[in-house]
């Protein structure tokens, strides 16, 4: 059996809603799994995003600028809330290596925007191919058009979450973990 191209979709169908309270409210159990517990927190990780998408940030993090947040719910044919995906849109790139005596020790910088992507499946459907579609869907979404560059940071030891960024096309162009001990999954825009 041939792989499929990254660049089709080729898992469920995949529609994104912005995340608003409502769809918070209906995807904050999937936070009480101890496995996304581990990864991403509890309950208060969603709320965060809420927070932080109606915010105008402006703000310097890890050596580059937040210009705005997003976030999704991704629903399946039926309506159904199947997946989560959100992140930050930033002035550039850079791979961040943590602090020095004069500020963020920085490399790879690549001036286009950028966008950092996190995403979580509802647990009880997990390996179905949703995360890859939710990221594929993210990567042709109106609201981030000017996006060129997205990233997937990533645990080492995130085995599952790893493989779903390589089946929608990210590639890791550093095998070497950061020093929080994340991998960085890369993707630019779809031609």
């Amino acid at each position: 059996m041939s792989r499929p191209s990254p660049t089709q979709p080729d898992g469920p169908e995949m529609r994104l809603h912005r995340l608003t309270e409502t769809g918070a409210h209906q995807i904050e159990h999937w936070f009480d799994h101890p496995e996304v517990q581990r990864r991403l927190g509890g309950r208060s990780w969603i709320r965060r995003q809420l927070r932080l998408i109606s915010q105008q940030p402006c703000t310097a993090f890890r050596g580059a600028t937040v210009l705005r947040s997003h976030g999704w719910i991704g629903v399946d044919q039926g309506g159904t809330p199947v997946a989560f995906v959100c992140g930050d849109v930033y002035d550039r790139w850079v791979r961040y290596h943590g602090e020095g005596p004069e500020g963020p020790i920085l490399s790879d910088a690549d001036p286009r925007l950028a966008m950092g992507l996190a995403y979580l499946v509802d647990p009880d459907r997990w390996r179905l191919g949703y995360g890859r579609s939710a990221l594929q869907a993210v990567l042709t979404h109106t609201d981030v058009g000017d996006v060129q560059t997205f990233f997937c940071g990533i645990d080492a030891d995130n085995h599952a979450s790893r493989t779903c960024a390589e089946s929608a096309g990210f590639i890791l162009p550093d095998r070497e973990p950061d020093h929080e001990g994340m991998l960085y999954y890369l993707r630019t825009r779809p031609s």
